[in-house]
């Protein structure tokens, strides 16, 4: 009796399930949770459990619901089907449980789908409103903390930026030098700033986060821009070693001139010809530097040959004594002429000398001795034969060996040529000044950049 009292409940209860959602459809969207009704009843069968009747009785109750659409269920094996569309998720949960419940059920595949409803409504963008003016109120002190540090960093960055340039002013004359000195001295002190500033905010790791990653940003950025960097740093070392200075005579990297200027990337050298020639600082880092200007006294040579019948000691007095006579020619260091080698006519003799390269030409003074040398030998009757030659006839001579030759007027030797005396000065070398003055328009015009961003003294 109580088995079937329990049934009948039971029975009641499903019955009367459709009714009661039913009414609770009027119930505002707002309610929704409310709408769904979730029994832990177990729903009976009558009979035997067959697919027909489980598949039967499901689809009433669901269909009675009204709260799915294009509903249809199919059981087979047990196992039930359910496709359709609804409004919610619980109404989709809902009739899964059903499903589940139900009597020899023994799998439930729930298929129904959601359909999505747009709805305009700026609940959302109210919520996140508010949740901004909460986070806002929260940071209120962390921002108030950062207003107050940053400008003191800055102010005491500015102030040892300041003291950092009087301090180096004498020893780095360089401004553009001396101003990434200064910026490099005075950086540490507005990081440790914002080091300060983010580590009350709460924002340790991006504190580390940021030192870190400038450091491989760092990294990255000199592996892209390789070249430049290697030229920028060779600037600030040539800067610091200061091998030349602007208006030197060198020869660097293969190339000779006078130094123009030296930026951040490359040095400019004023060659002889007039012509600017830009090198890559690392390439004039790397490379051997012979500054000509950086001692006034240079040395200067050229050899001299004269024939096996003269004597080489009378030679050297004669050449000698020109040298000392020469106006622009250095007594000290002495001037030297020394036998270098015995060639196939000639005896050579090396002549060396000094002189001022600051002042004197060297292209100049060399010509000027050459030609008073020459002129000197010459009038002591020093002979400087041409270099022997050899004379080969393929054929034989022109007449046989040992035949009589035609009697005719003996030929005549021919006359040797007189020397054609040397002027004492040429007009070519009236003036032996340095050829580099003559260079003033090509050093006055900015190759690149301005006269600020020279890394050079003047």
């Amino acid at each position: 009796m109580i088995r079937r009292l329990f049934a009948c409940l039971s029975l009641f209860l499903l019955l009367a399930a459709p009714l009661h959602a039913q009414t609770e459809e009027a119930v505002p969207e707002d309610a929704a949770p409310e709408e769904v009704v979730d029994t832990n009843q177990t729903v009976s069968v009558e009979g035997g459990v067959r697919d027909e009747q489980i598949q039967r009785r499901l689809k009433n109750i669901v269909e009675s619901s009204g709260w799915y659409s294009d509903v249809e269920v199919r059981v087979e094996d047990g196992i039930v089907f359910l496709d359709g569309s609804t409004d919610s998720v619980k109404r989709q949960e809902w009739v899964r449980d059903l499903a589940a419940k139900t009597d020899g059920v023994v799998a439930v595949v729930n298929r129904i789908r959601l359909n999505q409803k747009v709805k305009f409504t700026l609940a959302p963008a109210m919520t996140e409103l508010r949740n901004l003016r909460d986070q806002a109120v929260a940071a209120a002190p962390s921002v108030l903390v950062a207003v107050l540090i940053l400008p003191l960093a800055f102010f005491l960055s500015s102030v040892v930026a300041r003291l950092a340039g009087w301090a180096l002013s004498d020893r780095i004359k360089t401004p553009i030098l001396r101003d990434i000195t200064v910026r490099m001295i005075a950086l540490p002190v507005f990081l440790i700033g914002l080091y300060i500033v983010l580590q009350v905010a709460g924002l340790t790791k991006l504190a580390v986060s940021l030192i870190g990653g400038a450091g491989i940003f760092g990294i990255v950025i000199g592996f892209a821009f390789r070249d430049i960097a290697e030229n920028f740093l060779a600037s600030l070392l040539l800067s610091l070693r200061q091998p030349f200075r602007r208006g030197d005579f060198v020869a660097v990297a293969g190339y000779q001139g006078v130094v123009h200027s030296m930026n951040t990337r490359s040095t400019v050298l004023v060659s002889p010809e007039g012509n600017h020639i830009q090198i890559p600082n690392a390439s004039v880092f790397k490379s051997t530097i012979e500054n000509f200007t950086a001692s006034a006294t240079r040395r200067g040579s050229f050899q001299v040959g004269i024939g096996y019948d003269g004597a080489i000691s009378e030679a050297q007095d004669i050449i000698l004594a020109v040298l000392i006579g020469h106006e622009a020619v250095l007594t000290d260091p002495e001037p030297m002429v020394l036998a270098d080698g015995l060639g196939d006519s000639t005896v050579n003799i090396c002549v060396y000398y000094w002189f001022d390269g600051t002042k004197v030409s060297s292209l100049k003074l060399r010509s000027s001795l050459i030609r008073r040398v020459k002129k000197a030998l010459m009038e002591a009757g020093v002979s400087m034969p041409d270099p022997a030659r050899e004379i080969i006839f393929p054929q034989g001579l022109p007449w046989p060996v040992g035949a009589e030759v035609n009697a005719g007027p003996a030929p005549r030797a021919a006359p040797v040529p007189e020397a054609v005396p040397e002027a004492e000065v040429s007009h070519a070398e009236d003036d032996l000044s340095n050829e580099v003055e003559a260079l003033d328009d090509q050093m006055t015009t900015e190759v690149e950049g301005h006269k600020e961003d020279d890394l050079l003294d003047g």
